[in-house]
């Protein structure tokens, strides 16, 4: 069975870049296009990772990280933050809410998969130690 991957943007081109590469790569893609959809995505659809905005209507991603964190059955779903918000500030601020790898926009969608591959890997037993990762390009 394929894992699962939520991919929240409020750009419709982006969700449909995020979402080819990574259904090329195998993986069963489903789509959020507001932090309040992604939050509701999140409880029906159980993804294994999310792959979230920060600038999004209603509800912006470091609310919806902060949702994830607090709630026992959420907790520990991986979040990949791909954002155009690349300042020192917003970077700490990802990391401080508990994302796991923080990519910032424009990307190189072989860097996004690899990263998946790599927080996947990662919870199958693979590397120990800090699974957090920056990729700014």
């Amino acid at each position: 069975m394929p894992k699962k991957i939520l991919a929240v943007d409020d750009e419709k081109h982006i969700v449909r870049l995020v979402q080819v590469n990574l259904e090329r790569a195998g993986y069963e893609v489903v789509t959020a296009n507001d932090g309040r959809e992604a939050l509701e995505k999140v409880q029906s659809e159980k993804p294994d990772l999310v792959v979230l905005d920060v600038m999004m209507p209603y509800m912006d991603g470091f609310e919806v990280l902060q949702n994830l964190r607090r709630n026992p059955a959420t907790r520990d779903i991986p979040v990949i933050m791909l954002t155009a918000k690349a300042q020192d500030a917003d970077v700490f601020k990802g990391w401080q809410s508990g994302v796991d790898c923080y990519l910032t926009k424009p990307f190189n969608p072989m860097e996004l998969l690899s990263f998946v591959k790599r927080i996947f890997d990662s919870m199958e037993g693979g590397a120990g130690g800090d699974k957090r990762y920056e990729i700014s390009l």
